[in-house]
């Protein structure tokens, strides 16, 4: 899980892919956080992506950096106590302008079922499951 955390980090933005009806959605996210031994994202609960994820929770995140990239099937499960929102918002200062943890609005969701393939051009595939 670590070397995950570590590519989606320092990729910084990642593409979070999710089902709405029978029409793909994708978009940039920027949010990764180690909680409690699992690997979560953050989002407001206001947004479609959030309601797309409460109809399917299976999505897949993809992103690209220093020429290898990963992608990233698994099921998103919230976690709703206030430890996990508060952890997300001190790793990403900048959102509390966007975000409180008490706000109602802001959602975390933890990575579960995760099959993580790191690959390249150039080097071996790299298979994380978490």
């Amino acid at each position: 899980m670590k070397r995950v955390y570590d590519f989606l980090k320092k990729a910084q933005t990642y593409y979070l892919a999710t089902v709405e009806g029978n029409q793909p959605r994708v978009r940039p996210f920027g949010t990764v956080n180690e909680f409690e031994g699992k690997l979560c994202i953050q989002t407001g609960k206001l947004k479609p992506v959030s309601r797309q994820i409460a109809q399917n929770p299976k999505v897949e995140i993809c992103a690209f950096c220093d020429g290898e990239w990963i992608r990233i099937a698994c099921e998103l499960v919230e976690d709703d106590r206030v430890e996990a929102r508060k952890s997300m918002l001190d790793a990403y200062p900048d959102l509390h302008g966007m975000y409180d943890e008490n706000d109602g609005n802001t959602q975390v969701f933890y990575m579960k079922n995760a099959v993580a393939i790191i690959t390249s051009f150039t080097s071996e595939t790299v298979k994380v499951e978490f």
